[in-house]
């Protein structure tokens, strides 16, 4: 391992191999024999697989008099600048308090501005996308919505609806009804607790939700909810925590089924095509003209085409003193060059693979 400083709160690392944290046991499923068996096996695929060069860049991202905090959700827009949808704020926790905030820093990583503060669905920071049209689009996992606001930061559209804490006490104290379901199937038109939203080529909506349904939801561009597709499991069309979701050129849909420990592909009508394993859990996944970019929390990222075959693979995020959710969400900005948001480490990193 390499490494070297640079000036005014940036470095980079430049890593050419990394070994598998500890913490890649409790990812795969604790200490159970299919855990050990499924760790083992993922240890022998990258032992047989190229480690790819690359150079690691904290972006050094300040807000006046304010902290940045978790850093869940970036993106870009066809500018430059970039979103940061963080777990910070100064008025608690989800469902009823405000611990997600949006923020915009220039192509020079110059704070711009906070974007709709203290908005009714910034409950708890999951995830940020910026579409082809430079609409700015929050994904709020507290709150249940998605929102988006057009490049001026206006308002323009929101999905789902926020459980207030009204209805929960109603329903729970004063009616007396008990939690039976977990894993719920989950209604048209709301969401629970999602993760994540890509688009098609007409603008058709796809949203990854999440961490109470088990599902993926393709909404029309007017924001007509039209098919919802997937249960909690392991078969085909079940998902355990779909934490991410990205398109190609041709509308197929990539889940990041993170439980399940593999990326599922479904063509533009939500029908079932394959899946790729060897990725680890996949916090986030990335579709660029050449690749597919798996991320895992222990900060592995995996390159595969896109056929499912894994290229190479890169251990990022070390030494900065978390060993997990070092990724939770990825923006590709092209074949060779990855942002990404940390959950553990407070930061946002460039990662350029050589």
């Amino acid at each position: 391992m390499k490494r070297s400083l640079m000036l005014f709160s940036s470095f980079v690392v430049v890593f050419g191999i990394g070994a598998w944290v500890p913490q890649a046991r409790a990812q795969f499923g604790g200490n159970t024999p299919e855990a050990k068996a499924r760790l083992d096996k993922q240890n022998a695929l990258e032992a047989a697989t190229p480690q790819l060069q690359f150079t690691e860049e904290v972006l050094p991202l300040t807000i006046p008099d304010h902290t940045i905090g978790e850093t869940e959700g970036v993106s870009m827009n066809s500018k430059g600048h970039l979103f940061v949808y963080s777990r910070t704020g100064q008025a608690g926790s989800a469902r009823g308090g405000t611990a997600a905030e949006l923020f915009e820093f220039d192509e020079n990583n110059k704070f711009v501005k906070q974007w709709g503060p203290d908005n009714y669905a910034a409950s708890f920071a999951h995830s940020v996308r910026v579409d082809k049209y430079d609409n700015v689009w929050m994904v709020d996992e507290g709150s249940g919505m998605i929102v988006k606001f057009d490049p001026e930061g206006v308002v323009k559209m929101d999905l789902g609806r926020k459980p207030e804490a009204i209805d929960y006490m109603e329903r729970y104290l004063e009616r007396g009804e008990k939690v039976t379901e977990r894993y719920p199937v989950g209604n048209m038109g709301t969401f629970d607790r999602e993760t994540d939203i890509a688009w098609d080529a007409q603008d058709n909506m796809f949203v990854s939700d999440g961490y109470g349904n088990s599902r993926v939801v393709k909404i029309l561009k007017d924001g007509t909810w039209v098919k919802a597709v997937g249960t909690h499991g392991s078969g085909d069309n079940q998902f355990s925590t779909p934490h991410g979701i990205s398109t190609d050129a041709d509308g197929n849909v990539y889940v990041a089924d993170r439980g399940n420990f593999r990326i599922q592909v479904y063509d533009n009508n939500l029908n079932f095509k394959k899946s790729y394993g060897g990725v680890g859990a996949p916090w986030s996944v990335q579709v660029t003209p050449k690749y597919i970019y798996s991320g895992d929390g222990t900060g592995k990222i995996y390159r595969l085409d896109h056929e499912g075959k894994l290229l190479g693979w890169a251990q990022t995020g070390l030494g900065q003193g978390q060993t997990g959710c070092i990724i939770h969400e990825m923006h590709a900005v092209s074949d060779n060059v990855i942002i990404r948001g940390s959950c553990s480490e407070w930061n946002v990193e460039k990662i350029t693979f050589r």
